[in-house]
C-alpha cells in the first residue's frame, strides 16, 4: 500500500494543478484568449517579428515553470497562456505560409501528439498528470500540451473552414465533444488519464471557436466584437480566476 506520508509528499511536489471545474474554465479562455491574441498581433503588425518575440516569451515562460519547485498558480498559468498563443501562430503558420491543407496538419499533429505519448509511456510507465513530480515527466506534460493546442487548433480550423461548419457551429459541436469524455468517465469510473487527455484536447478547438465566433467580422460568421477586446476580457477574467485559485490553494505544510 502507498505511505500516505509519501503521498502526500508527491501531491505537493506536483508541477501541476488538481483538475477541477475551475481548472477546465480557466484552460478554455486560455485557449480562445490565445487564438484572438495571435490573430489580433499578427494582423496587426508585421507577423516575422511577432511570431519571433512570441518564440522568445514562449521559452522564458517554460524557464520560468521548469524553475519552479512545485505547482505555482501564476507560473504555470503564464506558460499555458503563452502556449495558447504561440501554439496558435505555428498552427496557423503551417496552414498559411507552408500551405498545408487542415486536414493534413491535423493528421500530422495527431502523430506527433501520439509518438509523444508512446514514448512518454514507454519511459515512465504512466500519462498520469499527477506523477508530474520530476523534470523529465514535466517535460513530457508540457510537449503533450504544445502537440495538444496544435492538434486542437487545426481541428478547429478544420471544421470551421474546410468543413463549413463556420466558428459557432464548431463551437457548438466541441462543447458537446468535450461533455462526452467527462460523461463517459462518469458512468464506467476507469480511464481516468485516456479521458482526461481526450478533454484536454478538445478545450483547444472548443474555446477558440467561440473566441473567433465573438471577434471575427461579420463577413466570416462573427459577431465582430473584435479580436483586441475580446483578448482584452479574457484575459482579464483569466488573471482573476488565476487568482481565485492561488488565493483558495491549501497552503503548504511540512
Amino acid at each position: 500500500m502507498t505511505n500516505p506520508v509519501q503521498s502526500a509528499k508527491r501531491v505537493r511536489a506536483s508541477k501541476v494543478p488538481e483538475v477541477s471545474v475551475l481548472f477546465w474554465v480557466i484552460k478554455v479562455l486560455t485557449t480562445g484568449t490565445g487564438e484572438t491574441t495571435s490573430d489580433f498581433f499578427v494582423k496587426t503588425f508585421d507577423p516575422v517579428p511577432v511570431v519571433l518575440i512570441a518564440a522568445v516569451a514562449f521559452v522564458v515562460c517554460l524557464v520560468i515553470q521548469l524553475r519552479a519547485p512545485r505547482y505555482i498558480p501564476w507560473r504555470y498559468w503564464l506558460l499555458v497562456a503563452m502556449v495558447g498563443v504561440f501554439g496558435t501562430m505555428v498552427a496557423d503558420v503551417t496552414h498559411i505560409v507552408i500551405g498545408v491543407p487542415y486536414a493534413y496538419s491535423t493528421a500530422a499533429f495527431a502523430i506527433i501528439l501520439a509518438a509523444v505519448f508512446v514514448t512518454w509511456w514507454r519511459v515512465e510507465r504512466t500519462l498520469s498528470i499527477h506523477s508530474i513530480v520530476t523534470h523529465r515527466r514535466e517535460l513530457f506534460y508540457w510537449a503533450a500540451v504544445i502537440a495538444t493546442f496544435a492538434l486542437g487548433t487545426a481541428t478547429g480550423d478544420l471544421t470551421a473552414t474546410s468543413l463549413h461548419l463556420g466558428y459557432l457551429g464548431s463551437g457548438l459541436l466541441f462543447a458537446v465533444a468535450f461533455a462526452v469524455p467527462g460523461i463517459a468517465y462518469a458512468i464506467s469510473r476507469r480511464g481516468a488519464v485516456f479521458f482526461f487527455w481526450a478533454a484536454y484536447v478538445l478545450t483547444r478547438p472548443l474555446g477558440a471557436s467561440f473566441a473567433d465566433w465573438l471577434g471575427v467580422d461579420h463577413s466570416r460568421g462573427g459577431l465582430a466584437l473584435g479580436t483586441a477586446s475580446v483578448s482584452l476580457v479574457g484575459w482579464a477574467a483569466v488573471a482573476v480566476l488565476v487568482g481565485v485559485l492561488a488565493a483558495t490553494r491549501p497552503k503548504r505544510v511540512p
